[in-house]
């Protein structure tokens, strides 16, 4: 794991979709995870806005986010099925790898589990021929699926090749979810990994969490659960997961702070994963290679 895994999300940085870009590409990231509404908010058109993209030289970590899609009938269903294609043809402009889907929280929404699995794998099947791998995320305020092993759990029994499940780290930290469970997950069905924190150690009610989900969020190091997301990735390392981390930080603070200020922060950030992490990981790999543990 190196720089080039990491990326900003465009939903922490202030300004216009290019001085987005600017900011993480003068940080040094390679990547950058968007959101639909940055191409179609964009002032000179959503044409505009992916040649934008398409000459920074920035990969697109993925886009978001489709939210209240799985468990719906009827008209419902038919007009998020309508939606989401359309995200998806948003994905293959920009060559986005991974469509964002978050569990639903809509009360028109069923519970039954092989439903939500036969949505997600009509969704998958939807984005094979665009290029683009569905991520399937649980909010920690979803009405049926708020933990990470009850969204692993649906793509599992979804068992579509091109359906995985998105690691979201706050909404882990939030429910105070057991990091066991990432042992029992494949790393290649881990379509992506997001990463923040937050600065206090509970979470006292529903509305504390939504607070502090859309607006109070840090990036990692700058938290109260340090120790808790330094195994989560150690665990994450050790399973052989190699793909993306999006920096997922909420901050109305960074909002007001120039792009420039917030991606050196991040930049930091991935640094002391880096260095906290990876680094003490490093010796375990070792070990297990039959190699003696460093001192």
């Amino acid at each position: 794991m190196n720089l080039s895994n990491f990326g900003m999300d465009s939903i922490t940085l202030a300004g216009t979709l290019q001085m987005k870009l600017q900011a993480s590409k003068d940080a040094g990231f390679l990547q950058i995870m968007l959101w639909a509404k940055d191409l179609v908010n964009h002032a000179g058109g959503i044409d505009d806005a992916i040649r934008l993209v398409r000459e920074s030289g920035i990969r697109v970590t993925g886009i978001q986010v489709m939210r209240d899609f799985e468990g719906l009938s009827g008209e419902l269903h038919e007009y998020k099925l309508d939606i989401a294609k359309n995200m998806l043809r948003v994905c293959q402009s920009v060559g986005a790898p991974v469509l964002m889907v978050c569990s639903t929280t809509s009360s028109h929404a069923s519970g039954d589990m092989s439903l939500i699995a036969r949505h997600l794998s009509k969704l998958a099947t939807l984005a094979v021929p665009l290029g683009v791998r569905v991520g399937y995320e649980a909010l920690s305020w979803g009405r049926h699926i708020n933990q990470y092993m009850q969204s692993w759990a649906v793509v599992e029994l979804a068992d579509h090749a091109n359906l995985g499940v998105v690691i979201d780290s706050f909404h882990m930290l939030a429910n105070r979810a057991e990091l066991d469970g990432i042992d029992d997950i494949p790393s290649e069905k881990i379509a992506m990994v997001q990463l923040s924190d937050f600065m206090w150690r509970d979470i006292c009610s529903p509305e504390e969490r939504l607070e502090t989900a859309r607006h109070l969020r840090v990036f990692p190091g700058e938290g109260a659960h340090s120790q808790e997301l330094c195994e989560l990735l150690r665990r994450l390392d050790r399973s052989g997961y190699r793909g993306d981390y999006s920096f997922e930080v909420f901050n109305d603070d960074y909002l007001q702070l120039a792009p420039a200020i917030v991606a050196q922060r991040a930049l930091r950030s991935a640094k002391w994963v880096t260095d906290q992490v990876l680094r003490r990981s490093l010796p375990v790999r070792q070990a297990a290679a039959g190699h003696p543990m460093m001192a």
